[in-house]
Parts: structure tokens; C-alpha cells; sequence
């Protein structure tokens, strides 16, 4: 890992992995294509063969200086031992989970989480005798641990609902009866929350977002302490689990910029969101940068900064008015994913996927990733398609 801990942030984000024996010279690791790596002597191999995980060429599916780039700079941002890389963010959970987690075991699931995590908790850790609850994320964890708890997976904010979750609170919990502390941070990036100095074990990113920046790559990280390392690496081993050269690249190039755009993610979201809060048209703006969200405080102390994703909850309507403003919108594009420069918005409702507490709202859920547009076109874009939404809800009158 470079040494870089006594310097600022975006220089760690410029120099991370930059290690000279890798890059031979020029900026940026080259992209190792391969797959056999050959040995000059048997001895040689013998020696790589009795040390598959250190960062010498053995066979490419264990990673080639480019995969090892990202793997460091992440692991430096993070605060890490050490970070794995999967080909997508769901790949990465279902890892985590898979590596740390055995039958008979129990898992406590934020009630907010992403919903390809519920998925799978309902599916793959189900067949495989692992136990699930969900629990609210505003209330604590205590009661529902027991001694088979295993693991606490949380997301803070939620990336749909964005209730905080406090994270101090709940490795203290997980403390009492041994159990690990996993939190899926994409929505903060490592430049605005790093779990690891608060005593989470694994952090999980979704690469294919904020990191790559620019919505063509998919991947996931997993960044461990001491604690989880090895058997993180024992499990992606096990699976086979790879990114190819390609896309760490490409992941590396966006980390490069991830500071600047993530500030203009930041401002331009804030004056989206307190535009929109004195829209009549809008009962709620789910962000926790806004002084009106309940989980301000939590956010102020833990965290350094907001991304450019929250929702909004408009007033009454149901689908064919939700319908009315997204499909005539300009700028913000209808899709999943987030954290690209381009603005998207998703019509969604969280109640189907929540279990341990009840979603209730005054009307439709619209989530909003804001881009690297100029947030005047943004806010007239969503102007005018709010007027759409109150002219189909209440007629020509609109609100």
C-alpha cells in the first residue's frame, strides 16, 4: 500500500497504487490482460504456489498490477487491510455474506436495505440455514440479538428511504455478543464516511457508482480489517470471484476525479433538494444534509460530506400522475443505478420490501440521483414536470 497516511484525501485519491514496480513509468497502471502467468524457474513457482494471495503474478484470476492498484488505493482510503474486488455490488454482498456466515448462523438485516440484498437474504441464505431479521434502523438492535448472531449488515442512509442508522451504537451491540458489523457505504463513498475508524469490519461499495463515475463498469468492493481479511480472501478464492482488468482501469480512472465530482454532486444536490422542499407539489425531501431530516445530527457527526442521491415524497397522486411527470422530463433520465454524471430519476415504493416497520407517506416515492448538469436546468426540468404531475392530479389548476 502507497504511503500516503500523513497526506490530505484527494492527494491519496492521485497517488493510491500508483506503486512504481507497477506502473513501469507512466501515470496510470497499465491493463494486464492475462491469464497464465509463467514462472522462470520451478523454484519460483513452487515459492508463488505456497503464496497464492500476495501481490506477485501466480494466475490472473488471483490479480495482475491493475486489479492490485485499485485494490490498494481503496484499502488506503478506507483505512483497510486490504480490499476485494467483485464483478458487481451484489456480487460483493452475497460474498461477504458467503465468506463470513455459515448454517446454523443469524443475521440481523437493516429494514432500509437494498433491495437485491433482501433478495438474496430470502433466497440464497435461506436455502443455506441461515437465519434472518430484519430490523427497524431507527430503533435499536439490542433486543433482537441473540446468541447465535453472527452478523449486522447495515446501509446508512438507506438508498431508497435514507433513514440514518447510528452506526456507533450498533457496533457496540455487535460487540456484546462477538458478532460482525458490515456496512454497505456506496452512497457515501470512502471521502465522506469510513466505517472502519468506527469499528464496522467489512465496508462494502458499489464500484459501478460513485467510484467508476461514469456508468459503464460494473463492480463491488469489500475493504476488512485484520479481523475478516483472510477469510474474505478464502471465500472469493473458493468462487472464483474476479474483475477484469478493463474495468479496474476504469475504476481507477474515475477514482482519480471522484473528489471534484462528488462536491458538484454535493452542491448541486443541496440546492435541488431545498428547492424542491418549498415546492408545494412535495410533502418531503428524504437527504440527510437538510437540517429537516431526522437523521441530521447523525449524519453531521459521522459523516463529511452528502452525495447527490435522495428522494422525494410528492403530494397524493398515484401512478398515472407520478407518470405524468416523469415521462415528459429532459434532463433526468428514467434508470436504475446512480452515481454516473448524468441525472436519473426512479418512481418506486418502498412498501412491498418492508417488514419490520411500515412505510407510510402522503404520496408516491420518487428518487433522484442529481448529475453534473447545471442544477438551474435541473430544477426548471423538475419545474416543469411537477406542474405536469398537478395538472393530471388536480386538473388544469394544478396546485
Amino acid at each position: 500500500m502507497s504511503d500516503t497516511k500523513k497526506t490530505g484525501q484527494n492527494t491519496r485519491l492521485v497517488v493510491g497504487g500508483r506503486h512504481k514496480e507497477w506502473t513501469h513509468g507512466v501515470v496510470n497502471p497499465p491493463v494486464y490482460r492475462a491469464s497464465t502467468c509463467v514462472f522462470e524457474t520451478y523454484a519460483e513457482m513452487r515459492a508463488r504456489t505456497a503464496a497464492p494471495n500476495e501481490k506477485k503474478l501466480f494466475y490472473a484470476r488471483k490479480g495482475t498490477p491493475t486489479q492490485w492498484a485499485l485494490d490498494d488505493a481503496l484499502s488506503d482510503l478506507h483505512g483497510g487491510a486490504g480490499t476485494l474486488l467483485y464483478p458487481s455490488g451484489v456480487a460483493a454482498i452475497a460474498g461477504v455474506f458467503l465468506s463470513l456466515l455459515q448454517a446454523g448462523d443469524h443475521v440481523l438485516i437493516t429494514d432500509n436495505a437494498y433491495e437485491p440484498t433482501r433478495g438474496m437474504a430470502g433466497g440464497l441464505l435461506k436455502r443455506m440455514g441461515i437465519g434472518v431479521t430484519y430490523f427497524d434502523p431507527l430503533a435499536p438492535i439490542r433486543p433482537l440479538m441473540t446468541d447465535r448472531t453472527r452478523m449486522i449488515f447495515t446501509e446508512s442512509p438507506g438508498s431508497l428511504t435514507f433513514e440514518m442508522q447510528d452506526i456507533r451504537d450498533i457496533v457496540a451491540a455487535a460487540q456484546v455478543h462477538d458478532a460482525l458489523v458490515v456496512v454497505d457505504n456506496t452512497w457515501a463513498t470512502p471521502l465522506f464516511h469510513q466505517p472502519l475508524a468506527h469499528g464496522v469490519d467489512v465496508v462494502i461499495e458499489a464500484v459501478t457508482k460513485y467510484i467508476g463515475g461514469h456508468s459503464d463498469l460494473m463492480m463491488g468492493s469489500a475493504t476488512a480489517g485484520e479481523r475478516t481479511l483472510a477469510a474474505l480472501k478464502r471465500g472469493a478464492g473458493h468462487m472464483g470471484q474476479t474483475v477484469s482488468p478493463d474495468d479496474a482501469f476504469l475504476a481507477l480512472r474515475g477514482l482519480r476525479s471522484l473528489s471534484a465530482r462528488l462536491r458538484q454532486h454535493e452542491d448541486s444536490a443541496l440546492k435541488v433538494a431545498r428547492w424542491l422542499r418549498g415546492h408545494e407539489a412535495v410533502a418531503d425531501v428524504l437527504y440527510p444534509a437538510l437540517d429537516s431530516h431526522p437523521g441530521h445530527a447523525l449524519w453531521q457527526r459521522d459523516f463529511s460530506g452528502a452525495s447527490g442521491l435522495f428522494s422525494i415524497i410528492l403530494k397524493g397522486g398515484d401512478y398515472a400522475d407520478t407518470a405524468a411527470m416523469t415521462d415528459g422530463m429532459r434532463l433526468f433520465k428514467m434508470g436504475f443505478s446512480w452515481g454516473g454524471y448524468e441525472s436519473l430519476m426512479v418512481p418506486s415504493d418502498p412498501t412491498p420490501v418492508r417488514t419490520a416497520t411500515r412505510w407510510s407517506a402522503d404520496g408516491p416515492l420518487v428518487r433522484l440521483h442529481i448529475g453534473l448538469e447545471d442544477p438551474e436546468d435541473l430544477i426548471s426540468d423538475l419545474s416543469d414536470g411537477l406542474t405536469r404531475y398537478g395538472r393530471h392530479l388536480n386538473g388544469q389548476s394544478g396546485f
